[in-house]
């Protein structure tokens, strides 16, 4: 185990590359055994709480979607003691009724990714993880008493559809994925919270709606992302501000849900 030790991970997804939010903050590397992780750790403190900060596409976003060292980086996180993860991301939406500039809370997903490492099985441990539920009940539910008392539309019971990337999908492809019934798209969900269930840690996902997908024929562009997610930031601090006030100080011995257990059925 490392020296230093957190309480709450959160990964910055795109448009969050610092938290602002931790005081006497320092950075810290952590070998792993799956390589380096997306950049420095910063670990702080925030309303007594232990915080550590990492931006899931380095500081500069120079880390595409695909390439991510979404092992290392969850490996890092659970050496340095955290139990729960917040994970903001951007999407687009696949629903008219989610609009840009909206909040949404994925319950389920619909994997559509191709060539990660999605699993901490090796030769000689397998391990069948369930995913029925792929997200902690327990922060959603907070997330949801938080985000009541502040004006904020959250669309809940969603299901995100992660693809490859980097690119955006085609029309058709797009078109496809609003058939299943799914409701936002994305790139970086999967499989950063399948792993994290795997490492027995809390993990919540909180989306950014950046634009609608292009089913509505409207091309999406990064600059339209970048712009909506700018004017999201500040919201999307707040919300996390709130919500790590409203968390119990310690997690190891209060976590009611059975994200800690979720090993215990999976290895044979």
């Amino acid at each position: 185990m490392v020296e230093n030790q957190a309480e709450i991970g959160i990964f910055g997804g795109t448009g969050i590359y610092d938290s602002g939010l931790l005081q006497d903050s320092k950075e810290i590397i952590i070998e792993t055994p799956y390589g380096k992780t997306s950049d420095v750790i910063t670990i702080g403190e925030f309303e007594g709480k232990k915080i550590a900060f990492m931006p899931r596409h380095g500081k500069k976003h120079t880390i595409p979607p695909h390439m991510i060292n979404y092992c290392a980086n969850i490996w890092a996180f659970k050496e340095l003691g955290i139990t729960r993860i917040i994970a903001p991301s951007a999407v687009g939406s696949l629903q008219e009724k989610i609009k840009p500039g909206h909040f949404v809370l994925p319950s389920q997903f619909i994997d559509f990714t191709k060539s990660r490492k999605n699993s901490f099985s090796e030769d000689g441990k397998v391990i069948h993880i369930s995913v029925a539920d792929p997200f902690c009940p327990e922060l959603q539910k907070t997330i949801l008493d938080v985000t009541e008392n502040q004006n904020i539309t959250m669309h809940k019971n969603c299901t995100y559809v992660c693809i490859e990337g980097p690119r955006f999908s085609t029309k058709a492809e797009s078109k496809f994925y609003k058939s299943t019934g799914a409701d936002i798209i994305g790139m970086t969900l999967v499989p950063e919270c399948q792993l994290a269930r795997e490492a027995q840690m809390c993990y919540v996902s909180i989306s950014t709606v950046t634009d609608y997908d292009v089913w509505a024929e409207k091309p999406v562009t990064a600059k339209e992302v970048m712009n909506t997610l700018s004017n999201n930031v500040e919201i999307t601090k707040k919300l996390l501000i709130e919500l790590i006030k409203k968390m119990p100080e310690n997690f190891t011995s209060n976590r009611t849900c059975s994200c800690e257990k979720a090993l215990t059925e999976a290895e044979f």
